[in-house]
Parts: structure tokens; sequence; C-alpha cells
């Protein structure tokens, strides 16, 4: 059953939004804790979020095993109890793409995302064609693409979302932004809902061109700061969403250095240290040493956390 034009208008109103992306908490043993993680939705829920985003980057996505990516989904969906809306991430190769979306269906989620495949030899006719395959398998939900690759253009995307009506946004992770405006306006603004995917630091820039949302492991930590930014964009107040740009940088520049080395570990580190979760991550990640630890609690008291 294809989506009615009144549900990809729904889906494209609910991405308009923070899309916030849960850690996968860890127990001593190594093993994910289901509980924790549902304890950690429910504090985003509380606080105001309206997108969940389990199996994202920020959850570890590339460590977790095929069974625990579908607890991750199933985890989500508990906790969510229908007051928020669930995207939940699926990737890897296509046969498991196509399960995993299957899954994510059967277990209450009304969209996916799709992760950018993992290819030495990625073409963007082939990209397309990977992309059509998942979202002709799951034509009753909502599909996000996720793009971390110049070299996927406006074209393709215009290209995929002529042939899968089911196609129903963009979340943008390459870093510039003449590069999201001109993908953005070749592929449609008003045919897709964008997101900035690279979370706080490119949001004002990428709202300026047409976005409408942003993702976010920050709001793991601080959800309040997210949806104080998300406000002053939607006002188009800009001294005020500079000034909530400003607070969460030296947070996302730690997560953002070394090309994204410590992106988990800076949010599992914060965290910790406000007794949320353990810091505990999979390689190859890795644990933070001392100074980064340091200029991390400076942060948390800055934001009154402490």
């Amino acid at each position: 059953m294809n989506l009615d034009p009144a549900t990809v208008t729904q889906f494209r109103q609910a991405l308009a939004t923070v899309a916030a992306v849960p850690v996968t908490p860890f127990g001593s043993d190594g093993t994910a804790d289901w509980d924790s993680h549902g304890r950690l939705i429910g504090r985003l829920i509380d606080t105001g979020i309206t997108l969940i985003t389990p199996n994202g980057n920020t959850g570890e996505f590339y460590t977790l095993t095929a069974a625990e990516t579908e607890a991750a989904a199933e985890s989500a969906i508990r906790a969510a109890r229908g007051r928020a809306e669930v995207l939940a991430g699926v990737g890897h190769d296509l046969a498991t793409a196509t399960r995993a979306s299957s899954h994510a269906r059967a277990a209450g989620a009304r969209m996916i995302m799709v992760h950018q495949p993992v290819s030495p030899y990625l073409s963007a006719d082939g990209w397309v064609d990977y992309h059509v395959a998942i979202a002709e398998s799951v034509p009753d939900l909502g599909v996000v693409l996720y793009i971390r690759d110049a070299k996927i253009g406006g074209e393709h995307i215009r290209r995929l979302g002529e042939r899968c009506p089911n196609v129903v946004g963009v979340k943008y992770g390459v870093r510039d932004l003449v590069q999201f405006a001109t993908v953005a306006a070749d592929a449609g603004l008003d045919r897709f809902t964008w997101l900035a995917g690279l979370a706080e630091l490119t949001a004002p820039g990428c709202w300026a061109y047409g976005a409408t949302g942003f993702t976010s492991g920050l709001a793991n930590v601080a959800p309040t700061l997210s949806l104080a930014l998300l406000a002053a964009l939607r006002s188009g107040d800009w001294a005020s969403a500079r000034s909530r740009w400003q607070d969460c940088r030296a947070f996302e520049e730690l997560r953002a250095a070394s090309f994204s080395a410590d992106n988990v570990s800076v949010v599992k580190e914060a965290l910790a240290q406000l007794g949320l979760s353990r810091r505990d991550v999979r390689p190859p990640s890795r644990l933070l040493p001392d100074g980064i630890r340091e200029q991390i609690a400076k942060i948390l008291a800055g934001w009154g956390l402490t």
C-alpha cells in the first residue's frame, strides 16, 4: 500500500524538528543496556523532543549486531509509546537494509532513515538503485535519505524522489553549505523535508538555504539547548539563534575534532558525568583522556547541569 498525500505531508511535518539520535548504553559486560536506553529516550521525550532516531551514528550503528539494531528499534518504539515519531536507522548491504526496514515496520515504526552505503566503489547511479530497492520494499513507510558523499547531487535525489513517492526527507551530512544549497535547490526544496545532518553547528547555515530541521546527539545531554536553537530558527530570531549556537559550540567542536573520532565518546562521557549512563563505547571509538573529560565537565557546569 502506497502512502497517501496526507500521510506524506504528516511525515514531512514530523521531520521538521530536532531529530534526536539516542546513544546505545552498554553495561559493564559490554552488552547493550536496553533499560537505560529506554530511560534516556523517555527523558528526551519528556523534555519536548518529538522525533527519535534509534540506530543512528550516535547510537554506534556500525558496532551493533543485526539483533541489536532490531532491539534498539523496538526499545525506542516501546519507550516512545506514541508520544514521539520513531525514525529507525537501517543500512549495510541491501538484503540487510531491506530486512531491517521490514522489521522496523513490524515493530511499529512509520519511518526509516537509510544510512549512506559504505563501499569503496559507490556510484551515484548505484546509490539511486540501492535506495529505490529499499523504498519499494516498504512503500507504506516514510523514507529519509542520509547523505554523506558529495558525489550525490540534487539530480540523483530528484530522480529517486520521482521513482519513490515515499521518500520524504533528506538528512544532509556534507560539511559544505554551498553544496547543501545547490543540492537542495536542484533536488527540490518543496519536495522533501531537509535536515542539517551535522547537528547544531550547521543548523543555522542550512536553515538559511531551506532546512527546517536538524539532527542532534547533544540532545541526549541537554535537550533544552537543542530545542531553544530550534525555536530561534523557527521564529527567525537570528540573534538568539547565534547565541544558542554559541552555547552548543564547544561541545560540538569536541565531537567534530579529528574527523569526528570522539563523536559518541563525548556524548557518553557527558551522560556519565551526569549519572545518566555509563561512558563505555565500542571500538573503533575510545574512552576519552582526562583532558577532554575535564573540558566536558566545564561545559556541563557552564550549562548549569552540574
